[in-house]
């Protein structure tokens, strides 16, 4: 099972654009406070890259702009790039919904 879900603050405004056959994409900055303090009682982010498609996009970057809590559900995207003799490996979501909660 590949499924993930993200509550957090949107980072940057989302900005739609077309891929080459047509459809809509975004990609959306959540930044999600860890579950536990730091030494010092600081609560640090984690900062996660969301791909939206098609409606999804549309709909988020219309509706959205930083600051909002929004709630995502989606996938991981994996995948591996050579570079000079080295694997590198990324990880993105694919939100397959996007919740505004504020």
């Amino acid at each position: 099972m590949n499924s993930i879900t993200i509550v957090g603050r949107i980072k940057e405004q989302p900005v739609i654009t077309t891929t080459a056959k047509g459809n809509p994409i975004s990609w959306l900055l959540i930044e999600a406070d860890r579950n536990f303090h730091n030494d010092d009682g600081s609560v640090s982010q984690d900062i996660f890259n969301v791909m939206l498609w098609k409606g999804i996009a549309e709909e988020v970057s219309a509706a959205c702009k930083p600051g909002n809590l929004v709630a995502v559900r989606g996938r991981l995207s994996g995948d591996a790039v050579e570079r000079n003799e080295k694997t590198f490996y990324n990880l993105s979501v694919i939100a397959e919904k996007v919740e505004i909660l504020t």
